[in-house]
């Protein structure tokens, strides 16, 4: 079911996955440069990013994550509903000088959730021009509006942490999907991270735990045009139960019931870090 590349011995099973995908037509996907590894290690270190952000490291992990979808300095990088900019404070500056980020961002007509969302991440981009000040701000919306989060055929590489929940429970994955398809080159990378349901139980269409199981993401994301061509543990989490009154909101960082100390040493949740390329006409 799972194929862990993060391990030694799976990292050749991962091989074995990129070179099928070489040998049936699909385009090779692209491998971080050291010079952008070396800018990573610094950027998440650096004092620019929130305090809260950080702590969170040890759970999501961005520059072993980052580097497995392949990112570089020079890239288009479309980052699809980043919430309070966690991503943002390590790929906008990353891309700053010879590459571009656009932060798809929620539709803040969708009701107040939406535009609070949308005014607190233009606020921290206001605050940093130095940092921020080359990041392009469209919008994914709910269909059917057409929703551009570049130029098409414009993004190297797109990337949504989290987020396929939400589509689910709206009911509009296909379209989102859709919207990044478009965005990417022809064998563009699509770099999808999310909280990892139990295999053993149907999946709720509308996903209203969080939780989705990985196979029901990658036939998702297949049917709307895409190609997986890897998997990573590096965000695993085997402590996580997935069996939560309030569901995934219950652990770190929502702590939804309240009770911090427990679910703090559970911690975040467990997700499936999947890589797809753009492949047919959805």
């Amino acid at each position: 079911m799972k194929l862990p590349c993060a391990a030694p011995l799976s990292r050749w099973f991962g091989l074995l996955v990129l070179g099928a995908a070489f040998l049936t037509g699909c385009a090779t996907t692209p491998t971080t440069d050291p010079a952008t590894a070396a800018l990573l290690d610094t950027l998440i270190a650096g004092e620019h990013r929130v305090r809260e952000h950080r702590a969170r490291d040890a759970y999501r992990h961005p520059k072993e994550t980052l580097q497995f979808f392949g990112i570089r300095q020079d890239m288009t990088v479309v980052e699809v509903w980043p919430g309070a900019g966690w991503y943002t404070e390590i790929l906008a500056p990353l891309l700053r000088d010879h590459g571009q980020l656009y932060a798809a961002l929620l539709d803040p007509a969708a009701g107040d959730y939406a535009r609070n969302t949308v005014e607190t991440y233009r606020s921290k981009l206001q605050l940093r021009p130095d940092l921020y000040g080359k990041v392009i701000t469209t919008t994914l919306a709910a269909p059917p509006a057409k929703s551009e989060i570049a130029p098409p055929g414009s993004a190297d590489l797109v990337l949504t942490f989290r987020s396929l929940h939400n589509w689910m429970m709206f009911g509009w994955e296909r379209e989102a999907f859709a919207a990044m398809h478009a965005a990417l080159k022809p064998g563009g990378v699509l770099g999808v991270v999310g909280h990892r349901g139990d295999p053993k139980l149907p999946q709720d269409p509308k996903a209203v735990s969080g939780y989705v199981r990985e196979d029901e993401a990658i036939r998702i994301i297949e049917a709307a045009g895409f190609r997986l061509v890897a998997r990573s543990e590096i965000n695993a989490n085997p402590r996580d139960t997935k069996n939560y009154e309030k569901g995934v909101w219950t652990l770190p960082p929502g702590f939804a019931d309240g009770d911090q100390a427990r679910y703090e040493r559970i911690g975040e949740s467990d997700r499936f870090t999947l890589k797809f390329v753009k492949a047919d006409t959805p």
